[in-house]
């Protein structure tokens, strides 16, 4: 496509996965997102919780003189702890739903639009218990939301039987809890991943248009899921182009077309669409974040 990509999308980048040392609140956070920050290439950011109060001025000063789109990934707090906001039981529970209420607090503290999740494990004889309990956590967590303000509050899609083994996708079981939701809370939406079809055994477009009407957020990755005994398998959003892995720019090509195609890609309202990727082993960075930008450059160039 010959026009911009930035007048469809705010091109995002996930900081906390890219500099993966960050992702327990602390560690190089202001130099990491310093980094991003300079680079016009990147409209949005993508940041979870940073454990030190005066960072966290530092950050938002940053990113407010830069002019970024800031959203804030619950998603760590959540993996690190070992927390499940569809546990069975009742006190675990709200424990996890506490915990993402701290975490709203600060996303609106930093000034985020959306605010992202993931449902938790589930046994499969007690699929529909667990689902029952996701939908009251997340009717918390949205009305909790919306009583300080306008945040989004957004369930990614995650892999049901592979390694995060989460409630939420597939597709289908997406969609209904996506119909339930809105039912009651209009700033709840989906967060598509293409790293995660692999996981889920879905194309771009068995994955995305069931749940188009409610899709509000997207990541750009990769994933190795054709062998246990291959590097990075799993939920590791390895570079593109990884040894093994199942997503290159052709992927790429075909996950942007779908999403153009629904109206997602707009020039009205151009949603946060952001790599998620991770260096693998001694990887650099730096360098991991330029292959995804050149893998997007040339998808976006055969659109």
């Amino acid at each position: 496509m010959n026009e911009s990509m930035h007048k469809y999308m705010k091109v995002g980048l996930i900081h906390f996965m890219a500099y993966p040392s960050t992702m327990k609140g602390d560690g190089p956070i202001a130099e990491t997102i310093g980094k991003i920050a300079k680079d016009d290439y990147f409209d949005a950011v993508e940041i979870t919780w940073i454990k030190d109060a005066q960072v966290r001025q530092q950050v938002k000063k940053m990113l407010d003189t830069a002019g970024m789109t800031v959203a804030y990934g619950g998603q760590p707090r959540l993996l690190t702890t070992g927390s499940n906001i569809n546990d069975l039981d009742e006190a675990k529970r709200k424990d996890a739903v506490n915990l993402l209420k701290e975490s709203i607090d600060e996303a609106y503290e930093m000034g985020a639009v959306g605010f992202a999740f993931l449902s938790g494990k589930y046994e499969e004889d007690k699929k529909e218990e667990a689902y029952a309990a996701l939908l009251k956590s997340t009717k918390e967590l949205c009305a909790y939301a919306k009583s300080k303000g306008n945040l989004r509050i957004v369930h990614e899609i995650f892999d049901y039987d592979v390694d995060k083994k989460s409630l939420i996708g597939p597709a289908a079981l997406a969609k209904r809890y996506a119909e339930d939701m809105r039912r009651e809370c209009d700033n709840f939406g989906l967060m598509i991943d293409l790293s995660h079809l692999p996981l889920t055994r879905e194309t771009a477009r068995e994955a995305i248009l069931p749940i188009k009407d409610y899709l509000v957020h997207a990541h750009m990755g990769n994933a190795v899921a054709s062998n246990p005994s291959f590097d990075a398998y799993g939920d590791a959003h390895p570079r593109f182009g990884f040894p093994n892995s199942a997503n290159d720019v052709p992927q790429l090509l075909d996950y942007l077309k779908v999403l153009m195609e629904i109206g997602f890609l707009n020039t009205e309202n151009p949603p946060i669409v952001s790599f998620e990727v991770k260096p693998w082993g001694d990887e650099d960075s730096d360098l991991v974040v330029a292959n995804a930008k050149r893998a997007l450059n040339k998808a976006w160039a055969q659109l």
